[in-house]
């Protein structure tokens, strides 16, 4: 009998790809077929994200709510993050829930489903060798986990009490399944990777030795394949090799998400990340020197205990320096599990204070929206390849990105999804980047 199965997504790629893979295996081994309606489904998944603050309080408010519009024998089961660290705390809880399964055993999907009452969140479970079921229809985009887990110890970081140690999936598996991918119509492929340009630090078994650049190289050399992207790169492990390949390689995308999180070197030692200031600053230089027209993205926490006003001043400075594409900005917020949540716990370091975190945190929106519009205004004349990826038929609309991560719409009168077309950029609408085809 044919079972209809509905997730919900919360948090970061790594969780996308999580969900496609346990879509892909209750497919094929359990009979399921995906659903957009909670109402009529016969499993109803919530696959959290523990990064941000308060997802426990989320996580309930939202299975109360599936559980009062579900079918009567309809099954709710929790994976992810707030899964790995919450455990059977969940089941405690919530009565509504069957199981719980942790972002590090993604694999057992299809077993802990016949299971009732159970949480199977082991950190230490190694599936760096499973090969998924994989659906074989036809996507323009894909993604590819490269490794599991994290080894860094950021101080306000839950990641590595939710996913355990890092460990590298082996290369020929990430050949296998991009070739494959490629095979049935994938353009671009993005790697995903807590610390991505750190692989090959570790192999849970004695498999081929080889670096995120050598990775790289060998992706990019499978034919079908136009674009390679990839998140995220830690900051610290960004050597010389690196840059050079992801410079001159043609088929890596010119766009790259460099996560900052302070401007502040004593900041940053604070949170363990292992740069300075000055190493950000040197890297982004090098990298620009080699591409002028380089994209880059960041994270930013606002607010980490003991935070000065002359350390965010450092921050606005990077930003100034930088002038970030993109910015995700937050203020920080305890996480469990994580070093500097002992200190508050201890009494050893206060909280800022909210006010003055989210005065500082609107600051430095405000100025980044203010040097988008004036970057965003350089566009205009400048040419970029596209790939499309949508068609308005109404309205004769393409939209696609640029190879460094543009959002760029074209009017035009036939569909070209999947194509790479030149476009000169004619207008600018706010963000909104307005072109023709050339």
């Amino acid at each position: 009998m044919n079972k209809k199965l509905y997730i919900e997504t919360l948090g970061c790629a790594m969780n996308e790809r999580d969900s496609e893979h346990i879509i892909a295996e209750l497919e094929e081994k359990e009979n399921y077929t995906l659903t957009k309606n909670p109402k009529e489904a016969d499993l109803i998944l919530i696959n959290t994200c523990s990064v941000r603050e308060k997802p426990e309080k989320k996580l309930f408010s939202e299975i109360g709510q599936y559980a009062k519009i579900k079918k009567e024998d309809a099954k709710i089961g929790i994976c992810g993050c707030t899964a790995s660290h919450l455990g059977d705390k969940i089941l405690k809880k919530s009565k509504a829930v069957n199981f719980v399964l942790g972002a590090r055993n993604v694999s057992k999907i299809s077993q802990i489903l016949h299971k009732d009452r159970v949480a199977w969140v082991d950190i230490d479970y190694d599936d760096s060798t499973y090969v998924f079921s994989s659906k074989h229809n036809s996507t323009l985009k894909g993604m590819i986990n490269i490794s599991i887990g994290c080894d860094k110890q950021c101080t306000y970081c839950i990641v590595p009490h939710t996913r355990g140690n890092e460990i590298s999936i082996p290369a020929d598996l990430i050949l296998k399944e991009a070739k494959k991918l490629v095979d049935n119509g994938t353009k671009e492929i993005l790697l995903l990777g807590q610390n991505v340009n750190n692989y090959g630090r570790r192999f849970s078994n004695d498999h081929r030795k080889i670096n995120f650049t050598q990775l790289l190289n060998e992706i990019s050399q499978i034919n079908g394949l136009e674009r390679i992207r990839f998140t995220s790169p830690h900051p610290l492990h960004m050597d010389d090799e690196f840059i050079n390949e992801f410079a001159t390689n043609p088929k890596v995308c010119k766009a790259i998400h460099m996560p900052l999180q302070s401007g502040s070197t004593k900041i940053l030692q604070k949170m363990k990340r292992g740069y300075s200031k000055e190493w950000f600053l040197d890297r982004v230089a090098k990298m620009r020197s080699l591409i002028p027209e380089l994209s880059i993205g960041t994270d930013i926490i606002v607010g980490f205990p003991t935070e000065s006003e002359e350390d965010f001043l450092d921050t606005l400075d990077v930003l100034e320096k930088v002038r970030f594409d993109t910015l995700y900005s937050f203020i920080y917020s305890t996480r469990p599990h994580t070093q500097a949540a002992t200190w508050l716990d201890n009494g050893e370091i206060q909280l800022l204070d909210e006010e003055i975190a989210k005065n500082r945190l609107m600051i430095l929106k405000d100025r980044h929206k203010e040097i988008l519009a004036q970057e965003n205004a350089k566009q205009l004349g400048k040419i970029h390849p596209v790939l499309f990826e949508s068609y308005d038929e109404e309205n004769l609309l393409l939209e696609g990105r640029s190879d460094t991560n543009k959002l760029i719409r074209v009017k035009a009168g036939r569909n070209l999804i999947g194509e790479i077309c030149n476009v000169k950029i004619s207008e600018i609408k706010g963000a909104q980047l307005i072109g023709e085809l050339l």
